[in-house]
């Protein structure tokens, strides 16, 4: 009987649906379980890894099986796997021949395809469901190749207590990466997942033995191994418990927990881009400094490498990692925690004056006390130079100068500077800061800071390559995972800092050292060129230091996580020592190269390190930054009249032109001129005048030192509760004048030669009033704090 149009029609659709329902039998995802996190080295080698927010040891799935294993779990449970397709009828029907003699489960039929069904499915095994599971396994078949089937069974067959996967079942039970096991290990491991009972190794060895060399004789007749391979196998021992899997980049991991939803990476596995072993010896190096450290109370330490060719991570060590001592707080990542970065941040502000032609590289900066708005900075060494050349303040470290270079910078111009470079912790308005930004008066953290002084040195490698062009590209955050990098070709004519400044700073940071420390810097000398720099916090809470070649840039953070300060906690001498311990792990490589088309020749006044003005006398010619040229004249050198002895200064007042002898003279400041003179024996003081000369008006003879015009200023109690005093202190050119001290218009004292003066004024606003024996006078004011406002602030 012909059938009619509408019956073809719904059998044609109950076809079609049949058919989608058998295609869409499998979900998208056959595995939901979370997976732990892992971190590989850059050769393929396990680093770290945490176990699975259900508590299962559960790596995710690998890229390929090794081959012992697919041969040992074929041999074992499904010896037809690459020719059947989910179902194997042959090992069914025998199964149940046997099960039906024995009364009960003595063997099974399943498929390995059949297994990863139901493991997926982690149902209870009606005789609906198994028919059910031989459907999805032919679907199976269907949508996966057999070693993506496979590689879905090693990655998800339990493997005995909280175990899942043959990776994680490798790394438990024998410390080694599956691909590294014998024939006897991967045949141990291929027998568990079939034996409930033996679920822990270390409980039932004997049965465990007996299992393993079964297979070990069936991979014989099987033709996999040979018969001697075999005994040999057999003689080796089973697991006992299992072991803990390696914490060799703890950090890094929990940094990629955190970071991977916004890296868009969807595995809980990463190839990193750590040299494994350059890791581990890090690590090495941190352990052994903290053992040291811990016996004054500093308790944590970390370390980070940054490949500047490639703008990778070579190592990263966020702290030791000692769990099991909670008061340690080593699960804290010191390269992210924000920090005060002590001196770190003074190199970037002076490439910044040389870049924006603020000064030159020897340009004499003042160094003397110094108070800014009730602001007082300290050299390290307490001391003052009165003056010293910029490149030189940087590798002393010195305070003052850094902070007078600031004030001259603007502090508002550096802070943005600063936010441009990459430094990310700067969230508070830069009037928050002040000039004390330049003193490590702000936050960073150390991979921000890394990452600058890598820009930086990027920015210098390329000098040749983008020919004398910028990339921003080379403004980038180091990664950490390998990822295709495509370069941009976006080359521009300006950056941030250009290559003359960049340049410059590396050659001043080549010399760097603290005062007081130079002995120091002969145990870190070697063959290889580094241009580095310490830090230290206030209160001794942060040891920083910070080294770079054209190859690496290494930082060295050394404290304590909860803030706790220390005495010894310096930069020189705690974090230093590190950094040139972990720069002999690195290999040696060529220098910068000099950027001659972004540096000029011009001449610069040797005793001033300015650009040579008129009145000069020995100029030399240096390479500076291009920006060099916008700088000014030496404001020092100034042409002075001398009597025909050159013996006296004189004026047309008291001698005749004609007699005068005009000559250059290098001419500082008073309170310059007093610390500076002290340290420099050649400095040569202006000659008096000559008597019956009128020098009154204009002469610049007389300086105060402190306090500074219209300073804040207080006054603290003696140990015995007296009032205590404030020492005020001036400067004069001619050492033997005497200067005669008023305050508020009464006469106070007569001071000859060192003009210093012990007074404990009452608290107000007060006028001080110099005046020397020729009738020069300086006039400022101050103001004394009485006790309660003092508490008060």
């Amino acid at each position: 009987m012909n059938k009619s149009p509408k019956a073809f029609l719904i059998s044609d659709i109950s076809c079609v649906a049949l058919l989608l329902v058998f295609l869409f039998l499998l979900p998208a995802k056959l595995f939901k379980s979370p997976t732990s996190f892992i971190i590989e080295a850059s050769n393929g080698n396990l680093l770290s890894a945490a176990i699975a927010s259900d508590g299962q040891w559960r790596f995710p799935v690998a890229d390929s099986v090794p081959v012992k294993f697919k041969d040992c779990i074929i041999a074992f449970e499904d010896k037809r796997f690459y020719n059947h397709l989910g179902v194997d009828f042959l090992a069914m029907s025998r199964a149940m021949r046997q099960n039906l003699k024995a009364k009960s489960v003595v063997s099974g039929g399943s498929t390995l395809t059949m297994q990863v069904i139901r493991l997926s499915r982690k149902q209870d095994r009606t005789l609906w469901q198994k028919l059910y599971e031989i459907i999805l396994a032919f679907r199976l078949e269907l949508k996966y190749s057999k070693e993506e089937i496979i590689g879905l069974y090693a990655a998800n067959a339990p493997f005995g207590s909280n175990v899942v996967g043959l990776e994680a079942a490798s790394w438990r039970y024998y410390g080694r990466d599956a691909k590294t096991l014998s024939w006897g290990e991967m045949a141990t491991l291929a027998v568990l997942p079939n034996s409930p009972s033996l679920v822990h190794p270390g409980k039932n060895a004997t049965r465990l033995i007996k299992k393993r060399n079964d297979l070990l004789d069936k991979l014989v007749k099987l033709k996999y191994i040979d018969q001697s391979t075999a005994n040999l196998s057999k003689l080796e021992p089973v697991p006992g418990k299992p072991l803990p899997l390696p914490q060799n980049a703890p950090h890094l991991l929990n940094r990629f927990k955190v970071e991977r939803a916004n890296l868009k990476i969807n595995l809980t596995r990463i190839k990193s881009t750590l040299n494994e072993d350059i890791q581990l010896k890090v690590n090495s190096i941190l352990k052994r400094y903290n053992n040291r450290y811990r016996a004054n109370d500093i308790n944590n330490i970390s370390a980070l490498i940054l490949d500047a060719k490639t703008g990778n991570v070579v190592s990263y060590v966020g702290n030791i990692y000692q769990p099991e001592n909670a008061d340690l707080q080593s699960h804290v990542d010191m390269i992210k925690a924000p920090r005060s970065p002590g001196s770190t941040l003074k190199p970037l502000l002076y490439a910044s004056m040389l870049n924006d032609g603020f000064i030159l590289p020897h340009t004499l900066i003042p160094d003397v006390p110094t108070q800014i708005a009730g602001y007082s900075p300290q050299n390290y060494d307490l001391g003052y130079d009165g003056a010293i050349a910029a490149d030189k303040a940087l590798s002393r470290s010195l305070n003052i100068p850094a902070v007078k270079m600031l004030q001259q910078y603007k502090y508002e111009r550096f802070y943005d500077k600063l936010k441009k470079l990459g430094i990310g912790t700067l969230n508070q308005p830069a009037d928050h800061y002040g000039l004390s930004l330049i003193l490590g008066g702000s936050e960073v953290t150390m991979w921000d800071l890394a990452n600058t002084y890598m820009s930086m040195v990027r920015t210098l490698n390329h000098f040749n390559t983008y020919k004398g062009l910028y990339n921003p590209e080379d403004y980038k955050q180091a990664t950490y995972f390998e990822t295709d990098k495509k370069e941009s070709q976006d080359y521009q004519r300006n950056s941030f800092l250009d290559h003359g400044a960049i340049w410059a700073t590396f050659n001043a940071m080549e010399e760097v050292m603290r005062p007081g420390d130079e002995g120091l810097w002969e145990q870190f000398s070697s063959s290889q060129r580094v241009a580095w720099k310490t830090g230290t916090s206030f209160g001794f809470r942060d040891a920083w230091a910070v080294g770079l070649t054209p190859n690496y840039v290494v930082c060295v953070w050394v404290g304590n996580a909860d803030g706790e300060g220390r005495p010894g906690l310096v930069g020189i001498e705690a974090a230093a020592p590190v950094l040139f311990d972990i720069f002999k792990l690195l290999p040696n490589g060529k220098w910068f190269e000099t950027p001659k088309t972004k540096l000029k020749k011009i001449k610069v006044c040797k005793q001033s390190g300015y650009k040579a003005g008129e009145n000069c006398i020995d100029i030399v010619e240096e390479l500076v930054p291009t920006a060099g040229e916008k700088t000014t004249d030496c404001p020092f050198h100034k042409l002075i009249h001398l009597d025909r002895t050159a013996t006296y200064r004189v004026t047309d007042q008291c001698e005749s032109v004609t007699n005068m002898q005009h000559k250059s003279w290098f001419i500082l400041p008073p309170a310059m001129e007093y610390y500076y003179k002290i340290k420099n024996s050649d400095y040569k003081s202006l000659p008096p005048f000559m008597a019956g000369c009128d020098i009154s008006g204009g002469n610049n003879v007389m300086e105060l030192i402190y306090p500074k015009n219209g300073a804040t200023v207080y006054i603290p109690l003696e140990l015995n509760g007296s009032r205590g005093k404030i020492v005020l202190n001036a400067a004069h050119r001619n050492q033997s004048s005497k200067i005669y001290w008023h305050i508020d218009n009464e006469y106070v004292a007569t001071t000859t030669n060192y003009h210093q003066l012990a007074i404990s004024p009452p608290p107000g606003k007060h006028t001080l009033t110099l005046v020397d024996e020729n009738g020069e006078r300086l006039v400022q004011v101050f103001t004394v704090l009485d006790k309660e406002r003092k508490q008060k602030d």
